[in-house]
């Protein structure tokens, strides 16, 4: 079965660290691009990061997160740095597979005192 599950979101106050994890399985996982986007309440879901041969960020989260890939244990984390009120957010795990992309059920990630 091809998926992704994500995990590691919760609470965490302004300025303070979460590092997600997403576990993939069911393709061939190096072969292909994983992204993470968020999607905050009342807003569209949004591009966070990605990971191919390089990685790319949102202007809003470079500097602070980090995105990396262990393609011996098909996972792919995103460390946050310096977390804000505004990436409050629900963060998916995405695989591109070619024209089909796989999500994940996501995690709420919460960045309040």
């Amino acid at each position: 079965q091809v998926q992704v599950v994500e995990s590691g979101g919760g609470l965490a106050q302004p300025g303070g660290s979460l590092r997600l994890s997403c576990a993939a399985s069911g393709f061939t996982f190096s072969r292909y691009a994983m992204n993470w986007y968020r999607q905050a309440p009342g807003k569209e879901r949004e591009l966070v990061a990605s990971i191919s041969t390089g990685d790319n960020y949102a202007d809003s989260v470079k500097g602070r997160f980090t995105i990396s890939r262990d393609n011996a244990k098909n996972t792919v984390n995103l460390q946050m740095n310096n977390l804000k009120p505004e990436d409050t957010a629900v963060y998916y795990c995405n695989a591109e597979l070619g024209v089909i992309k796989i999500w994940g059920k996501g995690t709420l990630v919460t960045v309040s005192s």
